[in-house]
């Protein structure tokens, strides 16, 4: 036996004791990490920032999707698309024109319903420059409809709607209130908030004459 032959038979037998050692100590920790990051339903399968996208719909472009962050878990149980710091929406017609937008703080997209929640605060806009104002809507695209059950702010050039509930088509142009809680003038809204700013300032301007005598 030569020199190196026997210090590798002296040195061995600790590899082999340094190994099993090390594999008891850490060796459940491993199994949860591995676990955790083969999970389909809590890892993304893709990840993309910063995007500015069209997508198809049955082959032909039907929106625009401008988002900061996009999560996609096509692997899970409930493959979904997944948009935590927001999103911008803009479906178009068959003129590849801009026929409605919607923006939400955050958005979830069920891939096997085709469906969009879009949650926090909602706003959205058709072609004939009305404006919808919401918490939360669903945007079915096989049935092409919008709907919600909160609370809907709508506003128009020559007034205010104010309801609890809507269904709409996806480009906004056909919808109703399932329940109306108020109608509005304009005029009457602006100079309820005029009116509203006008005593708000006296009574900045009461404090600071009080202020002042003090």
């Amino acid at each position: 036996m030569n020199r190196k032959t026997a210090l590798s038979n002296r040195i061995y037998p600790y590899i082999v004791v340094l190994f099993i050692l090390t594999m008891i100590g850490c060796g459940k920790d491993n199994k949860v990490v591995i676990e955790s990051f083969t999970d389909p339903n809590e890892v993304p399968t893709i990840y993309s920032k910063d995007v500015s996208t069209l997508i198809s719909d049955s082959g032909v472009t039907r929106y625009r999707v401008v988002a900061p962050d996009w999560y996609m878990y096509e692997n899970s149980e409930t493959p979904r698309w997944y948009f935590p710091r927001g999103i911008y929406l803009e479906t178009f017609d068959d003129d590849y024109n801009v026929a409605a937008f919607l923006e939400g703080d955050t958005a979830i997209f069920y891939k096997n319903k085709r469906l969009w929640e879009i949650r926090g605060d909602v706003k959205m806009a058709n072609t004939n420059d009305e404006r919808f104002f919401t918490e939360q809507l669903f945007w079915s695209q096989d049935a092409k409809k919008i709907y919600s059950d909160t609370i809907i702010h709508i506003e128009r050039g020559d007034r205010i709607i104010e309801g609890l509930g809507f269904e709409s088509n996806q480009n906004m142009t056909q919808y109703k209130i399932l329940k109306t809680t108020g109608i509005f003038p304009v005029e009457d809204m602006r100079r309820k908030e005029a009116t509203s700013t006008d005593a708000l300032d006296t009574l900045k301007q009461e404090s600071a004459v009080t202020n002042e005598k003090k």
